[in-house]
């Protein structure tokens, strides 16, 4: 499988890339997506001390600037004729204020979503000539909403409002494109996942010390996860077959009793019109307009 990682350095992202490059029986190619070229390197050269079967590569892209997700973009579409997978999870997690992107967006809304959602959009075509069955796999939680009169939080920011927000936007697109490829000739999957423990990241390193030293006590209690453990746990979305992943497709799911289970989502995230609202807005945001005409044709 080919499978593009966005925030494949850190975390769940990393997680799933050390579990697809060990895959028992696959030699999976893996496309990390990271702002460190530094990092990324250090990242692959992990991956082929576990596992040297795995093809291994990054693309170099800061999601807080939309000229640069552009640019990898015309990167990835010129490097690959197709992708079987894409793992939409990068995210900005604590910070201390509300940092204002080059865009004049949020820093949490432009790389936990917006920007993500333009890269999505602009890779559909290869994710349609997947010949084992093309997914979009988000790493995004329950709860959140959209702020409606204030999407961009200038008036009230919250970084963990902000970052509710954007799971909320994720939960939102994953079911628009799940009703648009529904009926396609051409199938994609798109199926969130929420980790049922935190996971163990580097993301602890920036908290405040008294965050940090309650992070540690719940570790203790078994509160953590590692990432090795998300990655495995999660390799299966990404692994099986056309057929199998198409049943969860618009579905977020969590693991639950050795098992993919279902969650129950919310009225406004099932609410149409809201979502649309949402799409829309995305739309202008990206200041593209085949991003419009790509979503427009879909919606048809």
């Amino acid at each position: 499988m080919k499978v593009l990682i966005t925030g494949g350095t850190n975390g769940m992202g990393k997680g799933a890339a050390k579990a697809l490059a060990k895959y028992t029986g696959e030699k999976n190619e893996i496309i990390i997506l990271c702002r460190s070229e530094k990092l990324g390197l250090k990242t692959l050269d992990e991956l082929k001390m576990n596992d040297n079967s795995a093809a291994l590569s990054i693309v170099i892209c800061d999601l807080s600037v939309m000229s640069s997700v552009k640019s990898a973009v015309l990167e990835i579409r010129k490097k690959h004729d197709y992708l079987d997978s894409i793992f939409i999870n990068a995210g900005l997690g604590y910070a201390a204020q509300r940092i204002e992107t080059v865009d004049g967006m949020d820093s949490h809304f432009q790389v936990n979503y917006l920007s993500q959602f333009y890269l999505m959009v602009q890779l559909l075509e290869l994710l349609e000539n997947s010949t084992r069955g093309g997914r979009v796999i988000f790493n995004a939680t329950p709860g959140g909403k959209m702020h409606w009169d204030d999407v961009q939080m200038v008036k009230a920011w919250g970084y963990e409002k902000a970052i509710q927000q954007a799971m909320a936007a994720k939960r939102m697109l994953l079911l628009n494109m799940h009703e648009f490829y529904r009926n396609k000739e051409k199938k994609i999957a798109f199926v969130g996942f929420s980790i049922h423990k935190i996971v163990w990241s580097n993301q602890l390193n920036i908290i405040p010390t008294h965050m940090r030293i309650s992070a540690t006590v719940m570790r203790a209690f078994g509160m953590f996860i590692s990432i090795e453990k998300c990655g495995e746990i999660m390799a299966p979305l990404f692994m099986e077959d056309g057929a199998g992943i198409s049943k969860k497709s618009g579905s977020l799911l969590t693991w639950k009793k050795n098992r993919f289970e279902k969650i129950e989502e919310d009225e406004e995230i099932l609410n149409e019109m809201k979502r649309n609202e949402l799409l829309d807005y995305c739309i202008q945001r990206c200041h593209d307009d085949s991003t419009g005409e790509i979503v427009g044709k879909l919606a048809q």
